[in-house]
C-alpha cells in the first residue's frame, strides 16, 4: 500500500469517526430530554431510540399506567414530528386506520380522507384487542410505509414508526397477533415498574402543580427536524460490521431453530433485525464499529417475539427470555 493510499484511508476513518461523534451528540440530546420527561425507564428509552435509528417498529408490552403514551409523545416532541394514537377495539375497522375515499356532494367529486397512519409516530394502543382483519391493515403500512387507497399508493411521512402496545396480563377479549405481523416489529420491549426512588420522584412531579394524573410535557421547542432524524438513520447504516460479527448474529438466530426448547424458531428477518439493532447499539455507545457484545445485548428484544416455547418448557415454568439467554450461551462469540 502506498503512502497516498494510507493517507486516504486515515482521512476516511477520521471523517467516519467525526460523523459518529456528531451523531452520538444528537442521540445524547434525545436521551437526556426523554429521561427528563419519562422517569425511571432509562433502558426502555434507549431501546426505543435504537429502533428509531434503525427505522424499525416497536412492540411495547407492559401493564397500564407505565407511561407508554408519554414515551411516544416525548419522542415526537424531540423532532417536532406528528403523533397520533389509535385505541384498538374489537369493532375497529381497517378503514379507521388507513382512511377511505368518500364522495363530496357539494363539489361532486371523490375525496380521500386520510387515516391516522399518516403521521410520523403512530401509537397503536392495545393492538391485540382488534380482530385479525384490522391488525392486517397495518401490514402494508409497517412493511411498505405506504397506504393503498382506490388503487393508488400514498406514501407515509418520513420518518415513520409504529409503536404498538399490549397488556401481558389481561387476555380476555384479545386476539393473538399473527406471526407475519409480529415479525415486522424490530424489537419487543418489556416495560416494568420503575424503582422506588423513580416512582417517588414521578409522584412528586405529577402531584406538585397538576390538577389531574396526566404528566404534561414541558414547553421546550423541538431540537431536531424529521430530516435530521433521517440523517441519523443513514449514519447508523454506516457503522462498520465485520463479517465475523455478522456470522455470529446469523448463528444465534439459527440456533433457535435447532433447539428442542423452541416450538418455533426465528426466521431470516430476525438476522437482518439483529444486525440492524446491533449497529444502533454500537452507535449509542459511541463506537464506529459493531462488537459481538452489541449483537448479544440486542438478541433478547429482537428475538423474544419471533420464537415460541415448546409445551414442555412452558409447563416447567421457563420464560422465553431465559431460554433465549441459554441459547445465546451455546454460540461461541468471535474474538476480534
Amino acid at each position: 500500500m502506498t503512502d497516498s493510499e494510507d493517507t486516504v484511508g486515515v482521512t476516511s476513518l477520521t471523517k467516519h469517526n467525526e460523523a459518529t461523534h456528531q451523531s452520538l451528540e444528537t442521540i445524547q440530546k434525545i436521551r437526556h430530554y426523554m429521561n427528563s420527561q419519562v422517569i425511571g425507564q432509562e433502558a426502555v428509552i434507549d431501546q426505543i431510540i435504537m429502533a428509531l435509528l434503525c427505522n424499525g417498529h416497536v412492540l411495547l408490552e407492559g401493564v397500564p399506567g407505565l407511561g407508554k403514551t408519554l414515551l411516544v409523545r416525548t419522542l415526537a416532541k424531540c423532532f417536532g414530528g406528528d403523533f397520533k394514537r389509535i385505541q384498538f377495539t374489537p369493532d375497529l375497522m381497517p378503514t379507521d386506520i388507513t382512511g377511505h375515499v368518500l364522495f363530496d356532494m357539494k363539489e361532486s367529486r371523490f375525496k380521500i380522507r386520510r387515516g391516522p397512519v399518516f403521521t410520523h409516530l403512530l401509537l397503536a394502543d392495545e393492538i391485540n384487542r382488534a380482530p385479525a382483519k384490522t391488525q392486517a391493515a397495518l401490514l402494508e403500512v409497517m412493511q411498505e410505509r405506504q397506504v393503498t387507497l382506490e388503487g393508488s399508493a400514498k406514501p407515509l411521512p418520513k420518518p415513520f414508526m409504529v409503536l404498538a402496545t399490549q397488556n401481558p396480563i389481561e387476555q380476555e377479549g384479545t386476539y393473538p397477533l399473527p406471526e407475519a405481523q409480529l415479525d415486522r416489529f424490530l424489537l419487543k420491549i418489556l416495560l416494568d415498574y420503575p424503582t422506588e426512588s423513580a416512582e417517588m420522584a414521578l409522584t412528586q412531579k405529577v402531584t406538585g402543580n397538576i390538577t389531574d394524573d396526566t404528566l404534561a410535557l414541558d414547553t421546550q421547542a423541538a431540537f431536531l427536524t424529521p430530516n435530521e432524524v433521517e440523517a441519523l438513520q443513514v449514519s447508523t447504516t454506516h457503522i462498520v460490521l465485520d463479517e465475523q460479527v455478522s456470522e455470529y448474529a446469523v448463528k444465534i438466530v439459527r440456533a433457535t431453530r435447532d433447539n428442542t426448547y423452541f416450538l418455533r424458531g426465528a426466521g431470516t428477518r430476525a438476522c437482518l433485525a439483529l444486525v440492524r439493532a446491533a449497529r444502533a447499539h454500537a452507535l449509542m455507545r459511541g463506537s464506529s464499529f459493531v462488537l459481538p457484545d452489541d449483537v448479544k445485548t440486542m438478541a433478547l428484544p429482537v428475538l423474544r417475539h419471533r420464537v415460541a416455547l415448546s409445551a414442555e418448557m412452558e409447563i416447567d415454568g421457563f420464560t422465553i427470555d431465559t431460554i433465549i439467554q441459554k441459547t445465546i450461551e451455546t454460540v461461541d462469540a468471535p474474538r476480534l
